[in-house]
């Protein structure tokens, strides 16, 4: 038998010819003929073959469609000119009625059966291994000489007739300072699968085990290396076996169809097609993918909001790419709880200022608009207030319908795990992100204080515990946003806010949250969450890393996802409601303070909306 040392230079055509006579001691194809694509092969009856388009039209991650033969024809000739698809994969595999039945090294003699099959060859990603190579990442599975890792994920494809399965990934194990370049080297390989679809944790696609993989080899990670995950065309061997057609064939996964086509590199041409990698969470680990463009409107935006209107030195507290890591976090969240309340004004009745709320409804709307599980939590003697400000919100157009309105109460040492988690099981958080804009956040003392040292504890109820419970489990990400440094979540930065800010010794707020937004006023915080929310939606690279390249792009629901930003006008008419209610001015967001004869305040909206 012919042994693997001289097969990474073979042209396809000669490896082809070796596979054909059976003179191979290899159990993948992973690394063979280096620089040409590589195809994965389903093989079914003509009367199912329209659907089975149909299915890899719609999920073109896992099943980029590069051929589709006529019933059968046993050639492609547009991906070889001297092929048989009868003898030419190193493995076959049989099912019937949806159960494997028999590994096979060749198809000749079912010849009589194929005359009414059709065979689709659907890319593979070992053809972009070489482009890895040549971008200097590692691919451990060629280095460990085994096959790559296969597993079935909990993310269901999108579903056409009798095809339905859940999405199947490849993990490569890629350093940690090699990952933006590993998307890179892939993201514009579309007929290889592309970009990957997840980096980080195994578990948030619901695999438990990577020493266990569904299909191929373990592959072992490096001390520093992070799993990557790319869709796979293994997803249309799990379509075949739900669609249980009495007969169908595949390659076995790993010992891929060798193409003639050159796997030829892409130089990507324009910034908003260079994706960056960003870590959003730490426990579990999970990064996302973003363009370059849609970063730097989201910078921008962050740059905008940090002007500081008091000059109360809140530079000195501003964290670089906070804006964008927390928006990308919350972009993955499927449930969102926000809470806002500062009793600024405790000798009145209510004693809430209007900064925080407005800005608290607007990333409700969008969060709304995104189809996300949104809740507000707040004081228990402000729910009445608070009643009255959505039933408002939603008579304006800002809310599309009213959302759960929930207070909290310490009870027990575990209140907190139980409020955010179903039966207080940290394994099943209700909530994915908490957001805190402009809430009275609790100093080192346990007090709360406003800006002028005023213990204001009576009024506040104790909603940091959530806030402090999040960091115990896994899964849950938080927000803070503020604009003095005595705001829920402002810990993160409370050495600057007692160095910098005016009484800060006393009032800054001791509770970190992972993210820390600081804006001139709170509520521009809460408009800027709105809109890069809305960048990052109608991001092409980020939307397909969010839908796992299953599906179709969400961009049709864009008029959607306009019409609930935040502007000038929904903004003067929130404002005039919260004042018909009671609510008093805070500080420079009052109307009264103009600018070029803007409202300050509005001016902000304005140039926000300017951006998008």
């Amino acid at each position: 038998m012919l042994l693997t040392g001289s097969l990474k230079s073979l042209l396809p055509q000669a490896l082809r010819r070796i596979i054909r006579c059976n003179r191979l001691s290899i159990s993948n194809t992973s690394g063979m003929a280096e620089g040409y694509k590589q195809a994965n092969v389903v093989i079914l009856h003509k009367f199912l073959a329209d659907d089975f388009e149909k299915f890899c039209h719609a999920n073109k991650g896992p099943l980029p469609l590069l051929y589709r033969s006529q019933p059968g024809d046993w050639k492609c000739p547009s991906l070889s000119g001297d092929s048989d698809i009868r003898t030419d994969c190193l493995q076959y595999r049989l099912y019937e009625y949806g159960a494997f039945t028999g590994s096979l090294k060749s198809l000749e003699a079912y010849a009589e059966q194929l005359k009414d099959m059709v065979t689709f060859y659907l890319g593979c990603s070992f053809s972009f291994e070489k482009a890895l190579q040549n971008a200097d990442i590692p691919v451990r599975n060629v280095e460990q000489k085994c096959n790559v890792s296969m597993y079935k994920t909990s993310v269901p494809c999108y579903t056409v007739s009798t095809f339905c399965c859940n999405l199947v990934v490849t993990m490569r194990p890629i350093p940690a300072n090699k990952l933006e370049a590993t998307v890179l080297a892939t993201c514009e390989l579309e007929e290889s699968h592309g970009a990957p679809v997840h980096i980080g944790n195994p578990g948030l696609l619901g695999i438990q085990d990577l020493s266990r993989p569904d299909y191929g080899d373990p592959v072992h990670l490096h001390p520093g290396d992070i799993p990557v995950f790319w869709a796979c065309g293994v997803t249309g061997i799990e379509a075949i076996i739900n669609c249980r057609s009495p007969l169908a064939f595949t390659h076995s996964p790993g010992c891929m169809f060798i193409t003639d086509l050159k796997d030829n590199e892409v130089t990507v041409r324009s910034s908003k097609e260079v994706p960056q990698v960003h870590c959003i969470s730490q426990d579990p680990l999970h990064y996302s993918i973003v363009s370059a463009e849609a970063a730097r409107k989201i910078k921008t935006l962050e740059s905008l909001i940090g002007i500081d209107p008091g000059d109360r030195g809140i530079i000195h507290l501003q964290r670089q790419e906070e804006l964008l890591k927390s928006c990308l976090s919350i972009s993955h969240a499927r449930s969102v709880l926000i809470t806002t309340g500062f009793p600024t004004h405790y000798t009145y009745e209510p004693p809430e200022e209007n900064d925080g709320p407005p800005g608290a409804f607007a990333i409700a709307a969008m969060l709304q608009a995104l189809e996300k599980d949104v809740a507000i939590v707040t004081d228990q003697r402000a729910m009445d207030l608070n009643r009255k400000i959505m039933e408002e919100a939603v008579q304006l157009g800002i809310l599309k319908r009213p959302i759960p309105l929930l207070s909290y109460q310490k009870e027990s040492t575990d209140s907190a795990l139980m409020f955010l988690c179903e039966n207080g099981n940290p394994g099943r958080p209700r909530f994915d992100h908490l957001i805190a804009i402009e809430r009275a956040g609790m100093a080192a003392d346990g007090n709360y204080y406003n800006a002028r040292k005023v213990n204001i504890k009576h009024l506040v109820d104790p909603i940091d515990e959530l806030f402090l419970a999040a960091k115990t489990i896994p899964g849950i990400a938080t927000t803070g946003v503020g604009d003095g440094g005595n705001e829920l979540g402002m810990g993160k930065v409370k050495d600057a806010v007692k160095k910098y800010i005016k009484n800060g010794d006393v009032i800054a707020c001791d509770v970190e949250a992972d993210f820390t937004i600081l804006a001139g006023v709170s509520n521009w915080g809460g408009y800027a969450i709105a809109c890069a929310l809305y960048i990052l939606s109608t991001c092409e690279i980020h939307d397909r890393y969010l839908r796992k390249a299953i599906g179709f792009p969400q961009l049709s629901k864009k008029v959607v996802w306009l019409s609930a930003l935040p502007s000038v006008t929904k903004e003067e008419k929130f404002l005039k409601a919260l004042v018909k209610h009671g609510v008093r001015s805070g500080k420079t967001a009052s109307l009264e303070m103009e600018v070029d004869g803007l409202p300050f305040y509005n001016t902000h909206s304005l140039m926000i909306e300017k951006l998008l």
